[in-house]
């Protein structure tokens, strides 16, 4: 089975999170995308962070009635922060019979060499990489076998975003599955 990891903290899983994993459904031969939630990751600081059971929660929610998503805590029992080599290194042993290709931003495609051992990330996996504005991906020296490049549909949605607006009191109507908001609401997350 094709799987796309699509890597992220998900604090909260939003309508753009959505929309990203739904298009590389679509328009790839990705089976299934996991969308795995990372308890710290290391390029950003961990105290905004809500309780990963908690983010693991709301990715099920939004995805509940989509069999082709699947919320992971593959990372919850590894060592932290979360590395995505050691991720892979080990879904690699678990699922021997699957085929990994990483889900990212062409931002966070074009920091991958601040990542640990990007070197063994870019020779040895797969990349479906969605194209951001003003991070354009540059095809020379890429190996067209190990790259997808999509253009997918984008919205200006951020979890910041959506955390200061529940902060503030205002609605996050829209930007998150009405699920999500309710789980929100009702636990009183990110207030």
């Amino acid at each position: 089975m094709n799987i796309g990891l699509y890597f992220g903290s998900f604090n909260p899983i939003h309508i753009g999170h959505l929309i990203i994993a739904n298009h590389v459904i679509n328009f790839t031969n990705m089976n299934q995308v996991w969308l795995v939630i990372s308890p710290q990751n290391p390029l950003k600081p961990s105290h905004t962070l809500l309780n990963e059971y908690h983010r693991l929660h709301l990715v099920q929610k939004a995805i509940e009635d989509n069999p082709k998503l699947k919320a992971s805590d593959i990372e919850f029992r590894l060592s932290k922060p979360s590395y995505t080599i050691d991720t892979l290194i080990y879904l690699e042993e678990k699922y021997p019979n699957h085929n990994f290709s990483i889900v990212m931003g062409s931002d966070s495609y074009q920091n991958i060499n601040n990542w640990k051992e990007s070197k063994k990330l870019k020779n040895e996996y797969s990349f479906i990489i969605y194209e951001r504005p003003d991070f354009i991906i540059n095809p020379k020296g890429i190996d067209k076998e190990k790259v997808v490049v999509l253009n997918a549909p984008l919205l200006e949605i951020s979890a910041t975003t959506i955390r200061n607006n529940i902060k503030s009191g205002k609605s996050i109507k829209y930007l998150v599955p009405e699920v999500v908001n309710k789980e929100i609401t009702d636990n009183s997350y990110y207030k």
